[in-house]
């Protein structure tokens, strides 16, 4: 291991976004006096007459949810994109917008109030990848929608309304901001190589093992090199692939174990039922052949020194990059040991 990235304030490249992230191990030195988050309660019951998520129970606009056993999938009551959105521009001086159209839905990943993706059996984890795929097909299929973001907020911290198991996908017209970096920097690097970028970074990370967290025969759980957040992890398919459409039976369940262990492990951290933002980031759906990309999953954990304190993305980060204390490799070696 390079010593000096353990010692000494360097920068790190993102090779998806083609942007760079400040690390500064050595404050990770410094005495601690910021602000602790509350706990959130994580007695719950498996029904709560009160949750517009849970099974039988009346949402906000008055529609019943089924009895439903294992996923449900319904459009978001409170969609941040319209379907039947006018179509318009502005292009007046500086001033300039254009319309966007999309769907909105939310998926519950079980009946089970009480639980979260960590307390999920990998064969129920295994029946929300496959709605997964259901529906980044379904609505990839639709003609104003070009791009399927699948994404989950756990936590109140990291602004969770509901604590039932339940995430979303908010599919659009057009690639949003991050998508597009990662579109262009793993095109302009097959255009030059002829392979994956995502699939050559993995060879090298498996080769010299210091960020990698878990891997099955399949998946691989790692840190990426450029990680922003503290315990930031991603989950990668060993075969490129450009969508989770591509997985076969076997790698679907790979997939699910992956979810399954570092949800495990997160929750073990600091013991308790870890917050964090995750999201799939794969090939847009907008009809063209998409070669370059290979498709991953991304955990967002917004905890720092414990299941008080919380990382936050201010000053620096908010007018200059991203900056982080702890290395990838000293959060690793915490994620690794909890993996079982």
């Amino acid at each position: 291991m390079n010593t000096d990235l353990q010692d000494y304030s360097h920068k790190r490249y993102n090779i998806l976004t083609g942007e760079w992230v400040l690390v500064s191990p050595h404050r990770a030195k410094r005495p601690w006096q910021g602000q602790n988050e509350e706990i959130s309660a994580d007695d719950r019951p498996a029904h709560d007459p009160s949750c517009y998520l849970c099974a039988g129970n009346t949402r906000i606009n008055g529609e019943q949810n089924p009895d439903y056993k294992d996923v449900f999938v319904f459009t978001n009551d409170f969609a941040a994109l319209q379907s039947t959105s006018k179509t318009f521009s502005v292009n007046d001086g500086l001033f300039k917008a254009e319309s966007e159209q999309g769907i909105c839905k939310v998926i519950c990943f079980s009946p089970d109030h009480s639980k979260s993706l960590a307390d999920m059996a990998v064969e129920d984890i295994n029946k929300v990848v496959a709605t997964w795929q259901k529906e980044y097909t379904v609505l990839g299929a639709e003609p104003i929608i070009n791009y399927v973001q699948i994404f989950e907020n756990k936590g109140a911290v990291m602004g969770c309304s509901n604590p039932h198991p339940h995430g979303q996908i908010w599919s659009q017209s057009t690639l949003p901001n991050e998508v597009e970096k990662k579109d262009h920097q793993q095109q302009a690097y097959f255009d030059k190589n002829q392979t994956s970028l995502l699939g050559d970074y993995l060879e090298q990370e498996l080769e010299v093992k210091e960020r990698i967290i878990f891997e099955n025969e399949h998946f691989v759980v790692l840190t990426p090199f450029w990680a922003v957040w503290p315990f930031e992890t991603m989950i990668v398919p060993k075969r490129s692939q450009k969508n989770i459409t591509e997985l076969s039976e076997d790698e679907s369940l790979s997939f699910s174990e992956a979810i399954s262990k570092i949800t495990k492990a997160y929750d073990k951290l600091f013991n308790c039922s870890f917050p964090y933002s995750s999201g799939i980031h794969q090939a847009p759906t907008n009809g063209k052949p998409n070669a370059h990309w290979h498709w991953h999953m991304s955990f967002y954990p917004p905890l720092l020194r414990s299941a008080t304190v919380k990382k936050f993305m201010v000053g620096y980060e908010m007018f200059g990059s991203p900056q982080r204390d702890i290395t990838a490799e000293q959060a690793v070696a915490r994620l690794r040991d909890l993996i079982v």
